[in-house]
């Protein structure tokens, strides 16, 4: 649904043998089997267009307690985004964050990547429709491989002191051809507000989504114009160039209290 969006900080990078996370996809994301109360590495993984689906029936009971109904059940209600599944330290737990490319000096082109855990919101379901979403991120807890980078966003490009959170909040309800069946792969568009950089603009998510074991977990990405936003790129000796657009990356993981 939103987020810190690819700006590029990018160009504070001190050392550059950096490890560049995957995009995300649901391959990378995870729903656990039991303990879903634990911040560790959950046991089932969550993985759109495989052949490995959670072995949980219909209307069974999920570990943190809820009963799910899948298939002609009822998925009905509330469910908020949970970030006590997963681990930050592998990105399997929930986050939105940025992508963006640059070149540096004496190093060519590379890839910043930054993301934050600290996420919140909600999703509503009504019948075969998701009539509300609302998620929150806080960008000022946005993490990259380098503290400097990360340091350089108070002040320039999302400028997170001044601007610390970006919200998403659903315009048009999504409907669904049916209520997906336990690990069945849905795919979707998300229409709504995406606020940034204290600039709001009506932009279309693709999201793919999967229920698993009573999580629903939802990863999706969308292109950024920065100019759209009126966010500019930062300045550093480091940096010969920075694209003038990046990527939005979300995963988030949602448990039906």
């Amino acid at each position: 649904m939103l987020v810190a969006v690819g700006v590029g900080a990018a160009g504070f990078v001190y050392f550059f043998d950096q490890s560049v996370p995957a995009a995300v996809s649901l391959g990378s994301a995870t729903s656990p089997a039991t303990g879903a109360g634990s911040a560790g590495a959950p046991a089932t993984a969550v993985t759109f267009g495989s052949a490995a689906p959670a072995s949980s029936a219909a209307g069974s009971t999920a570990a943190g307690g809820t009963s799910i109904a899948t298939g002609a059940g009822s998925l009905d209600g509330t469910w908020t985004v949970d970030t006590s599944i997963g681990s930050f330290s592998d990105f399997t737990d929930s986050f939105v964050g940025y992508r963006v490319a640059e070149q540096l000096a004496n190093v060519g082109a590379t890839t910043a990547v930054g993301r934050t855990p600290k996420v919140s919101g909600t999703l509503t379901v009504s019948g075969t429709s998701i009539t509300a979403v609302s998620i929150t991120a806080d960008l000022t807890a946005l993490q990259s491989d380098r503290s400097m980078r990360d340091g350089q966003l108070h002040t320039q490009a999302l400028q997170t002191d001044t601007y610390p959170t970006a919200t998403f909040v659903l315009a048009d309800p999504i409907k669904l051809d049916h209520l997906p069946a336990e690990s069945e792969t849905i795919s979707v568009t998300a229409v709504g507000d995406l606020t940034l950089h204290g600039a709001t603009k009506r932009v279309s998510i693709p999201l793919q989504a999967k229920l698993a074991n009573g999580v629903v977990t939802v990863v999706g990405s969308l292109p950024i114009a920065f100019a759209d936003y009126s966010i500019a790129p930062p300045q550093s000796m480091m940096v010969l160039s920075v694209a003038d657009n990046g990527t939005m990356e979300l995963q988030l993981h949602f448990t039906k209290g």
